[in-house]
């Protein structure tokens, strides 16, 4: 499994963009899931604390017999402190709650759903539809660098 994590951020530097600051940092976390879909594209990608890394999966589905089956497809190892430099950035303490409605007149879009255990048990969930919170692009964009390179991972591992 390769070892890759770099992040330059853009949300880096405090809240010059006019959002409001989270009421605290996550200083450790057990799993963040991020799920997207879209016409033609469904994204499942999750970073899960193992061995005293952050461990960035991304999953398929797969149909077999008439049943849909999530298949693990890359997998990608980065530092603790790489993973909580780019949740902080992204503020992901203040998505908890956030429901962005479907904007009126978009026909199709990307929908999302994000689920996360930091801090020692606390939980934050966000979901939206072609709606998303401050920083989601930094955080989609962070997770899709780390996974680019990653090597594939063959179904029996």
């Amino acid at each position: 499994m390769k070892t890759l994590c770099f992040w330059k951020s853009r949300a880096a530097g405090g809240e010059a963009a006019g959002g409001k600051a989270p009421r605290g940092k996550i200083v450790s976390f057990e799993t963040v899931t991020l799920n997207t879909a879209g016409m033609r594209r469904v994204s499942d990608r999750e970073i899960v604390m193992k061995d005293g890394q952050a461990e960035v999966s991304e999953y398929g589905l797969r149909y077999s017999d008439g049943e849909e089956q999530r298949v693990l497809l890359r997998r990608a190892l980065c530092s603790e402190a790489q993973a909580l430099k780019a949740l902080n950035d992204c503020r992901l303490l203040s998505w908890d709650g956030f429901h962005g409605s479907h904007p009126k007149g978009v026909l199709d879009g990307t929908t999302f759903r994000l689920d996360a255990t930091v801090n020692g048990g606390q939980t934050i969930h966000a979901s939206g539809s072609q709606n998303f919170p401050r920083h989601y692009r930094e955080l989609d964009g962070w997770l899709y660098e780390i996974l680019r390179n990653a090597e594939e991972v063959g179904e029996n591992e």
